[in-house]
């Protein structure tokens, strides 16, 4: 069945010596995995390497079989062309990092327009945007709500966050509730939307704690949760 849908993409990957594997997540069909062959020695062909880094919002006209193997692309064009998410330094490293996350949480072969808007929106945002330090920290707090764990915020004034159970509470009930200032700079991320971004002051140190909380709840929720090898990078840039 040939298709044509927006695709963002999540990864690629080298596959011989000039074949690409390709993993998008598609606005009409979830995520989808693409051979594209002799991608990278190919100078005339319609499909070009530099289409494919991660995160790049495309167009496509594919063909889909839907038999769990990979699929074909026959045309590929920019649907939305970046002007600093793959050069800016500290944007390409919460490209490499948000890109890994959404390869690791997001499985499904099947459409969820809710998400992809966020996605689309959530990126070109940040293309545009320069006070970015604290974007991956409420996006991934948002993508929560899209994946079906956001916390329940009914009982923020609460001093204890569970992150097994995803609340707030007056009272630790296991080992898996956590106080103090992490909680509280955690909460100020309920308050506010990207346009108010900038209003949440973390030192460096707070910023990378509050990271971890959010990874470690995500480990609890996301089945099949592997740490990000990309971790490092972003603490780098963000030290």
């Amino acid at each position: 069945m040939v298709v044509a849908t927006k695709a963002i993409v999540f990864s690629a990957i080298k596959y011989s010596e000039a074949d690409l594997i390709v993993s998008c997540f598609t606005e009409v069909a979830g995520i989808k995995s693409y051979l594209l062959r002799n991608i990278l020695k190919s100078k005339r062909g319609k499909l070009k390497a530099s289409y494919f880094q991660p995160l790049t919002q495309l167009e496509l006209i594919a063909e889909h079989k839907n038999k769990g193997t990979l699929e074909y692309i026959k045309e590929a064009k920019i649907f939305y062309p970046y002007q600093t998410l793959h050069t800016d330094f500290v944007k390409s490293g919460l490209v490499m990092f948000l890109s890994e996350m959404l390869k690791n949480c997001i499985r499904e072969e099947e459409s969820n327009q809710e998400l992809y808007s966020f996605l689309e929106h959530s990126f070109q945002w940040l293309d545009q945007s320069d006070e970015v330090a604290n974007f991956h920290i409420f996006f991934l707090l948002q993508l929560s709500h899209y994946l079906g764990f956001y916390p329940d915020a009914s009982n923020i004034e609460e001093a204890y966050f569970n992150i097994m159970e995803g609340n707030f509470q007056s009272k630790s009930s296991s080992n898996y509730c956590l106080e103090g200032p992490q909680i509280e700079n955690f909460k100020h991320f309920f308050r506010i939307n990207l346009e108010t971004l900038h209003t949440v002051k973390l030192s460096k140190r707070d910023r990378q704690n509050l990271l971890e909380l959010i990874l470690a709840y995500y480990s609890f929720h996301v089945q099949g949760y592997q740490k990000p090898k990309s971790l490092a990078v972003l603490n780098q840039i963000f030290s």
